[in-house]
């Protein structure tokens, strides 16, 4: 191996890799470092990142050798395969978090509902009023009984367990204020 080239063939990578996985081997470590580094940040400038996430890439990628190098198999991949693959999976990762979905302005989700004019506002109050009006002449127990099932949007069931009643009588008082409020809301029609 040349000092000044790094390591020459394979093999060589493969023997680094196996010294940093044995015995933590910085030297070995320093010099896949200087033969990988420059050449992953190339790859990855190549597929599209700036220089500065070239850069991240290039040191994350050869931290995960250096944290990882126990997981080496030479018998399944070449070393270079190996640390390009981590690369490789490193900035799918990086991608996926950088790269949420832009938001679309023309969504109708987005886009906030039109202010209501003054007069529909009024007849909106209006309608309210008259409606908590009707509400009020029902029942204590009808009332909150329509109050739980339209306001809260609970089922009948759960209404019957809330008040502690049959499920039969939840559906007779429901039945009960619609017989009593119908003639009354007919006015909003």
């Amino acid at each position: 191996m040349n000092s000044t080239t790094g390591p020459a063939s394979a093999s060589d990578h493969a023997g680094l890799l196996q010294a940093v996985a044995a015995k933590q081997d910085t030297d070995a470590f320093q010099a896949l470092f200087a033969w990988y580094a420059p050449r992953i940040k190339s790859v990855m400038r190549r597929q599209g990142a700036d220089e500065v996430m070239a850069e991240e890439l290039s040191q994350e990628t050869l931290l995960m050798v250096w944290r990882k190098s126990h997981l080496f198999d030479p018998t399944k991949a070449g070393p270079s395969t190996w640390i390009f693959t981590i690369a490789r999976n490193l900035r799918i990762d990086r991608f996926r978090k950088e790269n949420r979905p832009e938001l679309d302005p023309n969504d109708p989700a987005l886009i906030p509902e039109a202010e209501q004019q003054a007069d529909a506002a009024l007849e909106t109050k209006d309608r309210e009023k008259l409606v908590r009006k009707c509400l009020q002449s029902l029942p204590e127990d009808q009332r909150e009984v329509v109050r739980l099932s339209y306001i809260e949007g609970l089922a009948h069931p759960e209404i019957a367990e809330r008040l502690e009643i049959p499920l039969g009588t939840v559906k007779s008082r429901l039945r009960l204020s619609f017989q009593k409020l119908r003639p009354m809301l007919r006015k909003l029609i």
